[in-house]
């Protein structure tokens, strides 16, 4: 495709106009960075006019390393009957909040393995105890993957099991184990896991009970570059559908201590156009976080001009791509100054995007 026709799609996607699938396919022909990122961040400027971008201050909570699923990519996971597998005690949880609301966070993300035995009633009463303990602190909770295993393994429908969950406490439904939303792909580096329209369904069920999720991609392993413009359209269809999604947020495989660690890393250049094209295509999702845990600061600041709304969260405690060998940390000062140093205002954020910190004139 000649330089002209990548300018179009540009122009198209800056004006607000939807691209097709073809178009998506056709912008990672463009190795022009700095046109896809400019483009991206007219889309982000027309979208948030505003002069502050977010952040928020939550924590991963892995409530459980036993996982029954199998992924080439993952380091953290654990069989039952491994010397480290571990599943949280209340008092640990509950330290882990204390910690959370102390530093300013109002929510944490709870995620574990695929758990083979702990059943549904289980889930509830750590929703119910943790909700009665701390009413306000919202449970960004369970991942699809998990949803699926719960319905799995207790033999129940969706609705009821995300019914069940939304009435113990969860507050929001995280978008982890998106990966790619291609069979072919979640195929070749998964066993036991959900496939894409299993995944799909959890979230869909779960927006029409009037909840509100994220959603990912994990990128840089076995898909085509046309795979990711699938995956970017069955959440584009799905966000056409229910209008559910708060926020998208991609990352780069972390290959190393994996079963994936022959593939070389993906590197900013990838990460960059990957989201900024993303940006593009997404016309329908309102925000899109920068991903500094895998990229670090630099990058993840940069990740603001190219399409990206959101810093993330200043990240109090992850273990999973710590556990494949990349590990970075922020303060929240670093966070605030690296909105700041591109001449916005750092406001915090919840989890359904509204503002919790007091607005400073600017």
């Amino acid at each position: 495709m000649n330089k002209t026709m990548i300018q179009d799609i540009l122009a198209k996607a800056s004006a607000g106009d939807r691209l097709t699938f073809d178009e998506g396919v056709a912008l990672f022909e463009c190795r022009d960075l700095n046109a896809l990122g400019r483009a991206a961040d007219a889309v982000t400027r027309r979208l948030h006019p505003e002069p502050f971008r977010t952040y928020n201050i939550d924590r991963n909570i892995n409530y459980t390393n036993v996982c029954a699923a199998v992924c080439d990519f993952c380091a953290f996971f654990r069989k039952s009957g491994d010397a480290d597998a571990y599943v949280l005690s209340r008092e640990e949880l509950y330290k882990k909040i204390d910690e959370t609301i102390a530093l300013g966070g109002d929510q944490a993300l709870f995620q574990g393995g695929n758990h083979p035995s702990l059943k549904l009633e289980w889930y509830e009463e750590l929703l119910q105890d943790l909700k009665a303990r701390y009413p306000k602190f919202n449970l960004h909770a369970f991942s699809a993957p998990e949803i699926w295993n719960f319905v799995k393994l207790n033999k129940l429908p969706l609705r009821e099991v995300l019914e069940r969950l939304k009435a113990a406490g969860m507050g929001s439904l995280p978008g982890g184990g998106g990966e790619i939303l291609v069979d072919r792909v979640r195929k070749a580096i998964t066993l036991n896991k959900c496939l894409t329209d299993e995944w799909l369904d959890v979230h869909r069920v779960w927006h029409k009970l009037g909840g509100r999720s994220t959603c990912t991609m994990m990128f840089g392993h076995v898909e085509t570059l046309a795979e990711r413009i699938e995956s970017l359209d069955r959440l584009r269809q799905l966000q056409d559908e229910t209008h559910g999604f708060t926020a998208f947020i991609c990352w780069t495989l972390q290959p190393e201590r994996t079963d994936l660690a022959h593939i070389a890393p993906t590197g900013s250049f990838e990460y960059l156009r990957t989201q900024a094209i993303a940006r593009l295509y997404l016309d329908n999702i309102p925000n899109i976080q920068s991903s500094w845990v895998t990229q670090g600061l630099k990058v993840g600041q940069l990740a603001l001009m190219f399409g990206a709304n959101d810093m993330g969260s200043l990240m109090i405690e992850e273990n999973v791509v710590a556990s494949a060998g990349t590990v970075h940390y922020l303060t929240l000062e670093q966070i605030k100054n690296a909105i700041r140093e591109l001449g916005y205002v750092p406001r915090q954020r919840n989890v359904f995007y509204e503002h919790v910190d007091q607005a400073v004139p600017v």
